[in-house]
């Protein structure tokens, strides 16, 4: 029986992959895990009775591309946030946003780009769902080095210009995931620019967005509606998941040029799982609401001042601009996540399990993942653990 090539040359999947590593080993003491971006702090109090509300709309097919209430109020969050006019037609509500990461590189990604086979562009650490809408749909991956020699974001400008011309999408995220650099307007600017001058689509993973340590991260969006680009050179994804601590919901959204979103609907009208109505009146509560968002923003500045304490006096440590992980060197990421496991108990990822080598370097090999998403004295254990056992 035949089987699809397409994803032969996907890896294991990170956590899969660390369980493998870790599991066969006992821990050094009570495991505190700091591996996987899932938010703990306390989801909004208004959600479940939100849900009860509405419990008997679980009986109703629900509206595909999102309900009128909630792509309004979306439309009106993006007016607040980042000050740019979106109309709700230029929004999709979202079943968790790696399904929008996926389905958009599906519907918009061309078969052939300048009569050759297109390229898409993925940063290198990377979310990996960006990986795999670039198998699907046939396309060329190039994975591009986020190094601190490149301020963690990719260089894109850099590529040589017979890359670029194949390029039909960019993946860019900011903050990023994992390193938590976040992209100024000037580098939103520039890629803007070339997304032009090469004729690609930016697509633009913004889930940490809300998540920032000292002033809001711009949006990809936002520069293109300032300096005039067109609106169909950008997609945008936003996620409740790390905004309202509910990654459970699966709710976020898309939004981006009208026809952008017409040829996202369009597919997810055939092919995709629309939001339940309960959900997406929690989603439109959620939109709604920022004073939750400002406390759990206060929860990770605690978190983020405790990380910069115990790490004091650890010449390569540094803190994050957005989001919630710690980026920290060692020599080697497996061997360093299996020593602290072995020796502390405490739980990081690999880096390397974020990255691809690429001609004999991984860009994430002399790294692992730290994620501070653990009640703040768990979190300040296991980072004492830590520092203790790998930086001593």
């Amino acid at each position: 029986m035949a089987f699809p090539e397409r994803f032969s040359n996907l890896p294991e999947y990170a956590f899969p992959r660390l369980r493998t590593l870790l599991d066969s080993h006992a821990p050094g003491g009570e495991p505190i895990a700091m591996t996987i971006g899932e938010p703990r702090h306390a989801m909004p109090d208004f959600v479940g009775p939100i849900l009860a509300q509405n419990l008997a709309e679980f009986g109703k097919y629900p509206a595909n591309d999102g309900t009128p209430e909630l792509l309004s109020t979306i439309s009106a969050w993006l007016k607040n946030r980042y000050r740019a006019d979106v109309a709700p037609e230029r929004i999709m509500a979202l079943n968790g946003t790696r399904e929008g990461l996926f389905n958009a590189a599906v519907a918009l990604c061309p078969e052939t780009k300048n009569g050759a086979k297109p390229v898409v562009l993925i940063p290198n650490p990377f979310y990996q769902v960006y990986a795999v809408a670039t198998a699907t749909v046939g396309a060329e991956a190039v994975f591009v080095p986020s190094t601190e020699s490149t301020g963690f974001l990719p260089d894109y400008a850099g590529l040589p210009a017979e890359v670029l011309d194949r390029t039909a999408i960019a993946y860019l995220c900011s903050p990023a995931n994992p390193q938590g650099a976040v992209a100024s307007r000037e580098y939103l600017k520039t890629l803007l620019a070339l997304a032009e001058k090469h004729d690609f689509r930016i697509f633009a993973d913004e889930c940490y967005s809300e998540l920032w340590r000292t002033e809001p991260p711009p949006g990809a969006l936002e520069v293109a509606n300032d300096e005039g680009f067109d609106p169909e050179r950008v997609v945008i994804f936003h996620s409740l998941s790390k905004r309202s601590n509910l990654p459970g919901l699966r709710s976020g959204f898309c939004a981006g040029g009208a026809e952008c979103i017409r040829r996202i609907r369009q597919l997810r009208a055939y092919a995709g799982a629309p939001l339940p109505l309960p959900i997406q009146r929690v989603s439109e509560a959620a939109w709604a609401d920022e004073i939750h968002v400002i406390e759990n923003r206060a929860l990770y500045a605690e978190k983020y001042a405790l990380a910069e304490e115990i790490f004091q006096g650890v010449n390569s440590f540094r803190l994050p601009e957005g989001g919630f992980f710690l980026w920290l060197p060692v020599e080697d990421g497996e061997e360093a996540a299996l020593k602290l496991w072995r020796e502390t108990g405490v739980r990081v990822l690999p880096g390397a399990y974020l990255s691809r080598e690429v001609a004999g370097f991984n860009p994430g090999k002399g790294y692992i993942r730290v994620a501070l998403v653990a009640p703040k004295e768990e979190t300040r254990r296991g980072l004492i653990k830590l520092r203790d056992c790998l930086y001593a």
